[in-house]
């Protein structure tokens, strides 16, 4: 949302950029302290990481399942998707949105 690579955000915590990855794909837990490390460096208060919890579910659209973090095969995408290199990532994330806008 900021335009901040996991690279940067990575030097800017003090960790390796494969760790964010791991983080943004629950591979691995966020500790607490963690957590306010990233929130520090992005600017946001901790609470940011929370908004939306305890709301009503959104209905989506598609075949997209409610909880998609929870669906084996979406899980196995974004895991292969963050072991492309971010320069290719990119482009593959553009011609996805490409094509569902298609769609």
């Amino acid at each position: 949302m900021i335009g901040t690579t996991q690279q940067q955000l990575a030097e800017k915590v003090g960790i390796k950029f494969q760790q964010i990855q791991k983080y943004e794909t629950g591979m691995n837990r966020v500790s607490a302290s963690r957590l306010w490390d990233i929130a520090r460096v992005l600017g946001v208060e901790v609470s940011f990481f929370f908004e939306g919890l305890g709301e009503a579910p959104v209905q989506n659209s598609g075949d997209m399942p409610d909880d998609v973090l929870a669906d084996r095969e979406a899980l196995e995408l974004l895991r292969s998707y963050y072991a492309i290199p971010e320069t290719q990532r990119r482009r593959l994330f553009d011609l996805a949105r490409v094509l569902s806008e298609a769609a």
